[in-house]
């Protein structure tokens, strides 16, 4: 079974976007566990400098071995063989923390031989009153040392945390990106469903005018044939607008059931080359046949230009325009057809003078069922689908197509099309 390209291409967005999410996540565990380990190896080296200062005026000397042992993530000990005053004690805390730029609160106890208990020293804070502060309760004791006293820090976890503040904020900023995604996703399904039984709904609807419709033109096409219907002026002149008002309509439902299909499947073009002229003077007889009071020209320097593209279809597409021109226009349909080559393009321009359109509404013209509201769109039936399925062929090709309103009147739509000699 294949699977569907949107399908693909969504999952694929999908599995990217979680794979940058976790990597995100695995590289701030991995910056979380070397900030602690920064942090515990200043601790140390803030510690070993307080040992140090007790030492200093003393007759002892500092112990091979290293006095500083970690004994929990937040909590340290020091063994100092040697009496210290607890102001002293602090003082230096205080200093060697700020040295090594531990900004975090911490408290420290002492070990007091007489009582053979710890005892709690004070809660040194950066940030909050002391009278916020919650005292710790409990220092525990430790064998086989004397003098001794031992460190806390108990925000230590926040203090981490607040160090990494860019990497929460991008893998935030990634959580909420994927969740973007999934909801965009989401809507996009749903909206594609929702064009699915638009589609399916046109297609049944014009399908079932088609059986009718056939029936209704092929009984009007043998009425008008009958002796009586010839004889009587009236009645042969509602026949004949039964079968062209049948003819429009039965028009209009193939146009619907090619753009439909279209947008299922693309349209598949025959492209030969072929001489444009001849295909434009066919289409501007068909127009007078429709119209006979427009008046429709032709302005070209040459009259072999040949380009690659279906016969069909470009066909189509200048019967379109040229309908378009002559049906919004107040007076008589004047519509002047220049073919001109510029900058290794050809262009055709359409220019007539009817109504002109809204410059606000003018880049929605080429939209699907989309029609400018003015002062003929209640006299002009359609279902603003004929510029669209213009602009669907040229997107094809590759051809650029542009409107834009003339200075006085009208307005000039330009076909550019890739020309080389």
């Amino acid at each position: 079974m294949k699977i569907n390209k949107l399908n693909s291409i969504i999952l694929l967005g999908l599995v990217a976007i979680i794979s940058i999410l976790v990597a995100q996540l695995l590289w701030t565990k991995e910056a979380f566990t070397i900030e602690q380990k920064k942090l515990s190896q200043k601790a140390h080296i803030a510690l070993l400098e307080v040992a140090k200062k007790l030492y200093e005026g003393t007759n002892h000397e500092l112990p091979v071995q290293n006095p500083v042992q970690k004994i929990a993530n937040d909590y340290y000990i020091v063994n100092v063989d040697n009496e210290f005053e607890p102001e002293i004690l602090e003082f230096y805390l205080k200093t060697e923390f700020k040295k090594m730029n531990i900004t975090t609160d911490f408290e420290y106890a002492m070990y007091n031989c007489q009582s053979d208990e710890m005892i709690y020293g004070d809660y040194i804070t950066l940030t909050k009153k002391k009278s916020e502060c919650k005292k710790t309760v409990y220092f525990p004791k430790h064998k086989n040392l004397v003098y001794y006293f031992a460190v806390r820090f108990p925000n230590e976890t926040t203090y981490l945390f607040s160090s990494m503040r860019f990497w929460f904020i991008l893998s935030t900023a990634l959580i909420l990106i994927l969740l973007i995604y999934v909801y965009s996703i989401f809507k996009l399904l749903q909206q594609k469903k929702y064009s699915e039984l638009q589609r399916d709904f046109i297609n049944n609807m014009t399908h079932e005018f088609k059986t009718p419709l056939a029936s209704i033109l092929i009984a009007s096409k043998y009425l008008i044939e009958q002796k009586p219907i010839k004889e009587d002026k009236k009645l042969h002149t509602y026949t004949d607008i039964i079968i062209n008002q049948g003819n429009k309509l039965n028009s209009h439902i193939e146009k619907i059931l090619n753009i439909a299909k279209s947008d299922y499947t693309p349209l598949e073009l025959k492209k030969e080359s072929l001489l444009i002229v001849p295909i434009i003077e066919e289409a501007i007889e068909n127009i007078k046949l429709k119209y006979p009071e427009a008046t429709l020209s032709i302005e070209t320097a040459s009259t072999q230009y040949l380009i690659d593209t279906d016969a069909f279809h470009f066909g189509n597409l200048v019967y379109n325009l040229l309908d378009n021109a002559v049906k919004y226009c107040n007076e008589k349909p004047e519509i002047k057809i220049t073919i001109k080559e510029e900058n290794n393009c050809l262009k055709l321009e359409f220019n007539d003078n009817g109504i002109g359109i809204n410059p606000k509404k003018i880049s929605f013209i080429f939209d699907k069922f989309y029609r400018v509201q003015n002062e003929k769109s209640n006299e002009v039936n359609g279902f603003g689908l004929g510029l669209y399925y213009v602009k669907e062929i040229c997107s094809l090709q590759s051809w650029k197509i542009k409107a834009e309103n003339n200075t006085e009147k009208g307005v000039t739509i330009t076909l550019s099309i890739p020309y080389k000699k």
